[in-house]
């Protein structure tokens, strides 16, 4: 393997601050409807992706199976609809509860992929989701106390981690047949007609925004989703995926300093108590499945 041509840890260090940034700029653009936010986050990301995918990478489009198309499109589609439930979230809960929650997304995933698959839960993997599920059901609680409209916001952002969670196991073959740029200009191109869709149906202005509203759309689509996503899938050639989980369950934290910096948004102690919790359950579950795939692929090798 050839060495990289910039430090990967460095790489996924700016990542996580740059994914740290959706949530504050979410909230930066408050009156402007979630559907829309999540609308030209991905629009101008695929605007700005366009001259190098339709001049590099067009020849693979004629190659792409139908199968390959439609789980695309289906990748597409959840993704539109996990922005939409996190931003909504984001109207009625804080940014701590909102981006923890939403954290928990491995959890589904690994849920999914015993559902779909059979995969066989440990016991330290099943004792890591009650931890973190117990954290979730913490931070739940003191919202509930604060006001039932956050308490709302939470069940929001749960549902988002369970869309996302629907898009990346739509795309996990269909990803190993294309490249990313590729895979990654078909999914955010389909969830954009879908948020227009959306949009149209529940009758969003889609113009009328403030300038510095049309900064923050640009700013969704260049920092944490070119800087932080883009930043984690190339460090993904040097650094293995759980090194990669690791540092993404530090978004939350990241997220919380910078809604207290630019938001003054105070965390409650049911939110940093329930959030830690959930962290540190989160850092248990990758820990104990990365083993699991480990002793597996060793397993298979002695065969």
């Amino acid at each position: 393997m050839r060495i990289p041509p910039f430090n990967p840890y460095i790489a996924v260090v700016i990542g996580v601050i740059a994914v740290s940034t959706s949530a504050v700029l979410v909230k930066l653009a408050g009156d402007a409807p979630a559907a829309i936010i999540a609308n030209y986050r991905l629009l101008f990301a695929v605007l700005i992706m366009s001259p190098l995918v339709l001049t590099k990478y067009l020849h693979e489009f004629r190659n792409i199976s139908s199968k390959n198309w439609i789980l695309s499109i289906l990748a597409g589609v959840f993704l539109a609809f996990h922005f939409i439930l996190w931003f909504e979230s984001l109207n009625h809960t804080s940014v701590a509860s909102s981006v923890v929650l939403v954290t928990m997304q491995p959890i589904f995933a690994f849920i999914g992929t015993y559902l779909l698959f059979q995969e066989r839960f440990s016991s330290g993997t099943v004792i890591s989701m009650i931890i973190a599920v117990f954290g979730s059901v913490l931070i739940g609680w003191g919202d509930f106390q604060y006001s039932g409209m956050a308490l709302l916001g939470d069940a929001l952002a749960i549902l988002g981690a369970i869309a996302m969670t629907v898009y990346l196991l739509s795309g996990q073959q269909t990803r190993k047949n294309l490249s990313l740029m590729t895979y990654t200009f078909i999914v955010y191109g389909v969830s954009s007609i879908t948020l227009i869709i959306y949009n149209l149906i529940v009758q969003n202005p889609f113009f009328g925004y403030p300038t510095e509203y049309w900064s923050i759309f640009l700013a969704l689509a260049i920092f944490p989703t070119f800087f932080g996503h883009t930043l984690f899938n190339w460090a993904l050639r040097w650094l293995s995926s759980s090194t990669i989980s690791m540092a993404i369950v530090f978004e939350p934290v990241g997220a919380s300093i910078l809604a207290y910096i630019i938001l003054g948004e105070e965390v409650t102690w049911s939110q940093l108590l329930g959030g830690t919790i959930v962290i540190f359950g989160l850092f248990l579950f990758i820990l104990s499945t990365s083993r699991k795939t480990s002793v597996t692929i060793s397993k298979k090798a002695n065969k």
